[in-house]
């Protein structure tokens, strides 16, 4: 079973960007993340940096054990700074600055020729690049064309629709997403919204072999210390996998008998 936890830390220099000081600092939230058992530490270098800095990426990709994923837009500047900083991922968002957080996927079919472009750019340097997309079977083989090693599913309207108790056609999506991906050799990521609550269904699936989870884990940070809330994510993760391990078939249309 492959599962693996990219911690994003945002929110740490969120936190620390509130005050215009030096405290928290956001490499000693990534080291506290991989003692909790974070795979890889997730950062969003946005146009307007409002939370991450450019010397945070450089000191993360120095510091840290684990592996660094770096989302962003595919902004001119921002492209140039990753490649020079050489993360061993990027995953490429859309981003638009009136936005409080990432609001979908990227439209694959629409900006097709630029994200391929983009893409090549990184393959060069030997990164792996993510595009995060809505669970679309026509983004998902967009993606493959434009020559992406991994998709991130959108699973922002599954969490808003999960407090509701309405989330089972969304859950559908998401896994015939990540089931016609891993046959056309995408690896499959999933993030955006996932919490303590609603991430047990979504690591259910076979497929999904990573997750990027930021505001709920530093939420219970407060709380916990992030090594723990870290580890309490995983512990969730590994028994969703452990679980459906032999399974066969749909794992949304046993979790719905289950529900």
């Amino acid at each position: 079973m492959i599962v693996r936890l990219g911690v994003n830390i945002d929110h740490v220099a969120t936190l620390r960007n509130a005050r215009r000081g030096i405290e928290p600092e956001v490499v000693y939230a990534a080291g506290e993340a991989e003692k909790g058992g974070a795979d890889q530490i997730t950062v969003h270098l946005r146009e307007d940096r409002r939370h991450i800095k450019d010397r945070d990426v450089k000191l993360l990709k120095q510091a840290i054990t684990s592996r660094l994923n770096l989302e962003m837009s595919t902004d001119k500047e921002i492209v140039e700074i990753a490649l020079q900083i050489e993360p061993h991922q990027v995953t490429l968002v859309p981003e638009r600055r009136e936005e409080i957080t990432t609001e979908g996927g990227l439209d694959v079919i629409k900006y097709f020729e630029k994200l391929k472009d983009v893409i090549l750019e990184f393959h060069k340097k030997n990164i792996a690049v993510s595009l995060f997309i809505d669970p679309n079977l026509k983004q998902v083989e967009k993606s493959k064309e434009a020559g992406a090693d991994i998709i991130e599913i959108h699973t922002g309207h599954y969490s808003n629709l999960f407090r509701e108790g309405k989330f089972f056609e969304e859950l559908k999506k998401i896994e015939e997403s990540a089931k016609l991906a891993d046959s056309i050799g995408l690896t499959v990521a999933a993030g955006h919204g996932l919490n303590y609550f609603n991430t047990f269904y979504v690591a259910a699936i076979p497929e999904i072999i990573e997750l990027n989870i930021g505001h709920s884990i530093i939420s219970k940070a407060i709380f916990v210390g992030l090594a723990t809330a870290v580890k309490e994510m995983k512990e969730i993760m590994y028994k969703a996998k452990l679980l459906y391990k032999d399974f066969k078939g749909s794992v949304v249309d046993d979790i719905q008998r289950r529900y």
